[in-house]
């Protein structure tokens, strides 16, 4: 079986979104990419995350080519495949429904720098206005909107995640979900929040270092 270790990945992922409840039922999407084989893992369309075994997940290449299984991949493939492609430091891709994040994405609001957690996605989290899941022209925004980040808000769906590794890429979307909650919160209170200043990020990216960016 062709990315053995990817694929029990993403099972084991696939149960730590939803026990976290970063997603609901059988939406989001999963995928890990092996750099060295070209080829990447994502979770079949469609199926219970505690019914899904390694081998249906199916394997790709960055192009969209199926190399192995028998399962229907994500809608959301372009979504992932898209970063293999353009982005060398990305080798796992996350995209969940979590509560707090969808709601920022159904409000129109992108998470600015108020706490430092907001450098797990970089200098923002910014948000992209609507387009149709499943299509390439979502994979093109994300991708164009994300920039220099590891997360974005899709407008009126829900919240993309990447990372350098699978555990990297779903603390991310856990740690950007968090700061969705305290933005809302503080907006709740009839308050804006206090921001960091551009300085004092930078100095909280320099001091995650080589475990954020390796």
């Amino acid at each position: 079986m062709l990315l053995k270790e990817e694929r029990e990945q993403i099972v084991k992922y696939g149960k730590i979104m939803i026990d976290r409840k970063l997603t609901v039922g059988t939406f989001g999407n999963i995928s890990v990419y092996n750099r060295d084989l070209d080829l990447f893992a994502i979770t079949p369309s469609g199926f219970d995350y505690y019914n899904t075994n390694p081998e249906d997940c199916v394997v790709l290449k960055p192009d969209g080519t199926i190399v192995e299984g028998e399962r229907k991949p994500s809608s959301e493939v372009d979504m992932h495949r898209i970063f293999y492609q353009r982005k060398d430091n990305i080798n796992a891709v996350v995209h969940t429904h979590s509560v707090y994040a969808t709601t920022l994405a159904c409000l129109g609001w992108s998470v600015p720098q108020l706490h430092y957690l907001v450098a797990y996605s970089g200098s923002e989290v910014p948000y992209i206005p609507y387009v149709q899941f499943g299509t390439y022209e979502l994979a093109e925004a994300c991708y164009d909107a994300m920039g220099d980040n590891r997360a974005c808000i899709l407008g009126n769906h829900g919240l993309l995640a990447t990372g350098k590794n699978l555990p990297y890429a779903m603390d991310v979307a856990e740690q950007i979900e968090f700061c969705c909650q305290l933005l809302y919160n503080c907006r709740a209170a009839g308050k804006e929040p206090i921001l960091l200043t551009d300085e004092e990020m930078a100095v909280v990216r320099s001091g995650f270092g080589d475990y954020r960016k390796s």
